[in-house]
């Protein structure tokens, strides 16, 4: 009777918790779209210039949100690009063959990184960036490719702990069924263990997407300003939504200004969901590929 009843009261709490943080989400996203629906129109991305002329780089765009998204998905493209091979590399060596003291040790030095604040990362990005300019060239600065690489390092523990969690957590027959008809542990691997872990190690990859496409502190610091237009090169400073909605909500000089804050914050969100939808899509594809290939 008593196990039964701490049963129900733990379904109820876990029930409660979650209404509440549904009705909290509810909220934020309401009270954005209240504040920021009156500034969402092709105005708010392109400003001035007609939206073909923009996006076939005719025509620079000056008033609007254009070049901030553009840099956003430059940016998040290439901190993925990064971070996916070493990533998942890493996940593997320490779920198939690491010694157990030396996976140990490593687990406890990725829970460090994963607690890292941001902004001691981009402290980082921006003093690599500096060493680089006084030391190599004047070409290199605070610049994309610093962003880039500094993000890459705040999200790697993502896709390391999920690619490691997903491997271990394949049952003993599936991960022993291969080697016990004559597969080498490396075949295993690739033909068993990371099919078979796909969904989670995309978890992970789409959870890294998340965090690079808010973070603040790093590009700040790394390369993002208020106004540089479409990127040129990965050397050059950009724009990008997290860094405009920061600038705008702190120095914003009137009212309409703080609406296209919001309004850029609705873009952002929407940027994420396509982002996570792409992610989802590929995800289902190679899961499905992995599995019925012939």
């Amino acid at each position: 009777m008593k196990m039964r009843y701490v049963e129900m009261l733990t379904v109820m709490f876990s029930w409660a918790a979650g209404v509440a943080l549904l009705t909290a989400v509810f909220l934020l996203l309401a009270y954005l779209f209240v504040n920021g629906y009156e500034s969402l129109d092709l105005s708010l991305v392109f400003g001035d210039v007609a939206p073909l002329r923009a996006v076939l780089l005719r025509e620079r765009v000056f008033e609007g949100l254009f070049p901030a998204i553009a840099g956003t998905l430059a940016l998040v493209t290439m901190s993925i690009v990064w971070a996916i091979p070493i990533g998942i590399a890493t996940g593997i060596y320490l779920a198939e063959y690491a010694s157990a003291r030396l996976k140990r040790t490593l687990d406890a030095f990725f829970d460090v990184l994963s607690g890292l604040p941001s902004i001691v990362v981009g402290l980082f990005g921006f003093a690599v960036s500096v060493f680089l300019h006084r030391h190599y060239s004047d070409r290199i600065g605070p610049c994309l490719l610093v962003s880039s690489i500094a993000l890459s390092f705040l999200v790697l523990p993502y896709i390391i702990r999920t690619t490691q969690a997903a491997l271990e957590g394949i049952p003993l027959d599936i991960r022993l069924t291969a080697l016990a008809l004559g597969a080498t542990r490396l075949q295993n691997i690739h033909f068993v263990l990371i099919p078979k872990s796909l969904p989670g190690i995309m978890s992970g990859i789409i959870l890294a997407i998340g965090r690079c496409a808010e973070d603040t502190a790093v590009i700040m610091l790394t390369g993002a300003v208020a106004s540089a237009g479409l990127p040129r090169s990965i050397f050059s400073q950009y724009e990008a939504l997290p860094f405009y909605i920061y600038y705008i909500s702190s120095q914003y000089a009137d009212p309409d200004e703080l609406t296209r804050g919001y309004g850029a914050a609705i873009i952002l969100l929407l940027l994420c969901a396509i982002l996570f939808a792409v992610a989802y899509g590929i995800r289902k594809g190679l899961t499905h590929f992995a599995f019925y290939r012939p």
